[in-house]
């Protein structure tokens, strides 16, 4: 065993009296150590509930003959961190989890690892350690908080950013508000919709590195207690098997990935994510994939933000095993083992749609392309992101003038004073990778968008990123980035910009001359950045195009 290293022989005498000091008794040092990678904290509402389902997966383990040993990383809340500068933090978090579970695996040398994620940083810069590590892995999350309710309708966060523009454009009073922010999130768990944090719990079983139920079962269900536990029983299965991270976590699964997020309509936020485990496999996925993959599949989910259904519902339907069972119908699903120790293909088979309201087929789709589309044009040589599935049909093709903003919150400044037009595109710069740094997320300013009434008629365009919550034609990941020269840097107020969603472009309607003209007189924004760990960010970071990893 891998951790023979620390516990055998005649040099180790040292070693084991440590583990004597924590309680271990002599048969426990002799068998199998489980690291069990936790992110319980009491910041995040996806993650105070952990310190008790951990108990579960220790049990699981316990019980099929390992000793679990558990341990800590980070995690943040998006939804607290977002629209000041704690979202500069949120994306670089991803890296830092992936850097504290490799270095501590490497210093304990266990034998095999349990992730237990919840929210929107924390899965995917898990899922980069199990890559590089490659040791037996398993994933077991939160799972999804329930809806709210509030006058008769079931309501998610992202409805309480829309409801601040609707306070502002006096559609709403401010008791009402109150009552709703009593009301939405009800139990603990990653936010309801098909957020970020839900879209990438569900693509963990399309990855095939959870068990079936991962992404859907709701946090408070005891069923989510009895699958921690069967994960915990099912990591001692991958062990004795000696079956690691990338016999799993490979080419065709990431494709299946790519796949399924396209049925479901996803956050745009994958297009970072999914790149940015490949990369750490040595595997290149680039945008092209995403793009190739949403002209052959369709969008059969439609869930919050973009409809008033929950994860809840999507669960009740069926699950992702009902999503792959669609997929595999349509011969979109690649044959890939998974830690269930069945394939990918036969997890399809045994799923099944409960309700075709949800969970639709082909021939009745909720969108005839992926849920989400790349851009490219002169603002976006190397590609730019919108979930397409949740732009209003009014809005997918679109010309308008530019109203610019070097940064997210003059731009939300704007849009509750009554500053934006029907018709204007707004462009947010300077908030890339490197140009934010960190590459923010957008919800404020989407969500006054839609509160205000303007989604249907106004775009919003950026070198920054969008929450999964955003709906609407907000189109990000504008690459190359402002503060690496992009074009997107030398858009002026007045400017057109033609967006044309199902042919894929994004325009920029200026002459090559004044193009030329504006390079030569207009200077790039610079950053003062005291934030160390920032600094740090934005000389090693890469395009957003390449999944902002550190390179």
């Amino acid at each position: 065993m891998r951790s023979d290293a620390v516990t055998k022989g005649l040099t180790r005498a040292p070693h084991r009296s440590l583990f004597y000091s924590m309680g271990l008794t002599d048969k426990e040092i002799a068998l199998p150590k489980i690291g069990v990678v936790n992110s319980y904290n009491e910041l995040v509402p996806g993650h105070i509930h952990l310190k008790e389902l951990v108990e579960e997966v220790k049990a699981g383990i316990y019980m099929s003959g390992g000793v679990p040993m558990e341990f800590n990383t980070i995690a943040i809340c998006d939804g607290i961190a977002m629209g000041h500068e704690g979202m500069n933090n949120s994306l670089p978090t991803r890296e830092i989890i992936a850097d504290s579970i490799e270095a501590t695996a490497y210093a304990m040398p266990f034998d095999a690892l349990v992730f237990m994620p919840s929210c929107d940083k924390v899965v995917p810069g898990m899922l980069m350690a199990a890559m590089r590590l490659n040791l037996p892995s398993i994933f077991v999350s939160g799972g999804p908080m329930l809806a709210g309710k509030f006058q008769g309708k079931k309501i998610g966060i992202s409805d309480l950013f829309e409801y601040v523009g609707k306070v502002q454009n006096k559609e709403m009073t401010l008791e009402e508000l109150n009552e709703a922010e009593h009301e939405v999130c009800k139990t603990c768990g990653s936010c309801s919709g098909m957020y970020t944090a839900n879209t990438m719990n569900c693509l963990t079983e399309a990855l095939g590195i959870a068990l079936p139920g991962n992404g859907t079962i709701p946090s408070v269900y005891s069923e989510r207690k009895r699958l921690a536990k069967e994960t915990g029983m099912q990591i001692m299965e991958l062990l004795k098997r000696d079956i690691k991270a990338r016999d799993i976590l490979n080419r065709d699964s990431l494709y299946n990935s790519v796949v399924v997020d396209m049925a479901l309509g996803g956050s745009t936020n994958t297009t970072l994510h999914i790149p940015a485990i490949a990369y750490e496999g040595g595997i290149s996925l680039d945008l092209n994939v995403f793009d190739e993959i949403s002209k052959k599949t369709k969008q059969i989910i439609k869930l919050s933000p973009a409809s008033s259904i929950f994860i809840e519902d999507f669960n009740e339907a069926g699950g992702v095993s009902a999503v792959l069972n669609v997929l595999k119908k349509y011969n979109l699903l690649k044959s890939n083992n998974t830690v269930s120790l069945r394939n990918i293909l036969e997890v399809a088979e045994n799923g099944g749609v409960l309700d075709k309201d949800v969970i639709r087929d082909f021939s009745n789709p909720y969108f005839t392309s992926g849920g989400i589309s790349i851009l490219k044009g002169n603002l976006a040589p190397k590609g730019a992101v919108v979930k397409s599935g949740a732009v209003h049909p009014s809005m997918l093709v679109h010309k308008g003038t530019a109203k610019v903003f070097n940064c997210e919150e003059s731009a939300t400044e704007a849009i509750l004073g009554g500053n934006i037009e029907k018709g204007d595109v707004i462009v947010i710069k300077y908030e890339g990778p490197k140009g934010g740094p960190g590459m923010r997320e957008m919800l404020s300013p989407t969500g006054a968008l839609s509160g205000m009434g303007l989604d249907m008629y106004c775009a919003l365009i950026t070198d920054g990123r969008f929450s999964g919550g955003s709906r609407g034609a907000a189109i990000g990941h504008i690459s190359p980035e402002a503060l690496d020269g992009g074009l997107i840097a030398y858009v002026k107020d007045g400017d057109y910009i033609e967006i044309d969603i199902p042919n894929k472009k994004l325009e920029l309607l200026v002459s090559n001359e004044e193009i030329e003209e504006r390079k030569k007189n207009m200077s790039i924004l610079e950053k003062n950045v005291k934030n160390r760990m920032l600094q740090k960010y934005m000389k090693l970071v890469s395009d957003a195009s390449e999944g902002a990893v550190m390179k």
